[in-house]
């Protein structure tokens, strides 16, 4: 009998520490981002929620702030680096802040001419050698999320580069897109995108570049009146997260957040064709922007003023990383006439 009595006590002390360990607060992961939840990233970060915490049981709990509620794109990857916040997706050009120069590769425009070489890039050793950079600054690079190519947008008509002449024109902080802008003739205003729309409304800037999802969601299209599609640069993000918050993770759920992050990203990619196809429709049946669409002759002449700003920009990127997604295209096309 007292044997009996000892293995019931020792049952009920094994039973009491495992309601213990179910009982453990939550992991929390606060994901901040700068756009609106109706975007590819915005619905990229909802579908992470939904997957983490379904997957995890309840063991990880993911906080999606949208819209620059919590930070805004000059304070979130300072915020990270501090652990005040666990996971970004922040544009590929604000790299470029921390010193990170070669990813301003990607504001190169026309450095893709099409999806499939971005794809080749992004997905495979190009990106990875890109996103490993971030290590020495406490960052892990887990994913690459596409949004799309962008359209220019003005008050007055856009076919030409030469209409953006003297225009005020709000761009990201990169000196890429600085250059680019200047090549345009125009004067590049670095602003934050949550202000975007005020300053497009007040007069502040003339025009903007951005995905048209971007462009519809934030209702840039209510106070820009032409919208030309140029397609001259690419807009994606990295998923990042705080190194030492992430190799803290146990294993398990760092295993199973990885699974959920490539699901996600998946649903991103998917998403994104889809969404810029979507708002650019909605757009043009807004009737209160004109979109236009650019012959070959036009676009020609978009990348011939543009050219110049990869010359220039030789001596601020890796040239060999410019060289080698250049490779990707050249390569690509040669696939592309062999299959003719």
């Amino acid at each position: 009998m007292k044997s009996l009595s000892v293995l019931a006590v020792l049952f009920g002390f094994a039973l009491l520490g495992e309601s213990l360990s179910y009982a453990a607060p939550p992991i929390v992961i606060k994901f901040s981002h700068v756009v609106d939840e109706n975007t590819p990233k915005g619905l990229a970060a909802l579908e992470f929620k939904r997957l983490a915490e379904a997957r995890t049981r309840g063991r990880v709990k993911v906080q999606v702030y949208p819209n620059s509620s919590l930070y805004k794109d000059r304070e979130e990857l300072e915020a990270l680096q501090l652990g005040a916040v666990q996971m970004l997706a922040p544009s590929l050009a604000k790299f470029g802040q921390l010193g990170m120069r070669d990813f301003e590769v990607f504001d190169l425009p026309y450095i893709f001419p099409n999806k499939q070489v971005l794809k080749t890039v992004t997905q495979g050793e190009i990106g990875r050698q890109l996103l490993a950079q971030l290590e020495d600054r406490g960052i892990l690079g887990l994913a690459y999320w596409d949004n799309g190519f962008k359209v220019m947008s003005a008050n007055t008509p856009i076919r030409l580069p030469e209409d953006l002449k003297g225009k005020r024109m709000r761009i990201q902080p990169s000196r890429v897109l600085e250059a680019q802008m200047e090549a345009l003739g125009a004067t590049p205003i670095p602003l934050a995108f949550s202000d975007v729309h005020t300053a497009l409304e007040t007069g502040l800037v003339d025009g903007t570049e951005n995905p048209p999802s971007n462009l519809y969601s934030k209702k840039m299209h209510e106070v820009q009146k032409y919208v030309a599609v140029t397609n001259h640069g690419y807009l994606g993000y990295a998923v990042i997260v705080n190194r030492k918050f992430w190799n803290s993770l146990p294993a398990d759920i760092r295993a199973t957040l990885e699974r959920c992050i490539l699901d996600a990203t998946h649903k991103n990619n998917d998403e994104a064709e889809k969404l810029n196809s979507q708002a650019l429709l909605k757009v043009k049946k807004s009737e209160t922007t004109k979109v236009v669409t650019l012959n070959n002759a036009e676009l020609a002449a978009w990348r011939k003023a543009l050219e110049p700003v990869h010359r220039k920009m030789e001596s601020r990127i890796n040239k060999d990383l410019i060289n080698s997604i250049r490779k990707a295209a050249s390569d690509q096309a040669a696939s592309d006439d062999t299959q003719r």
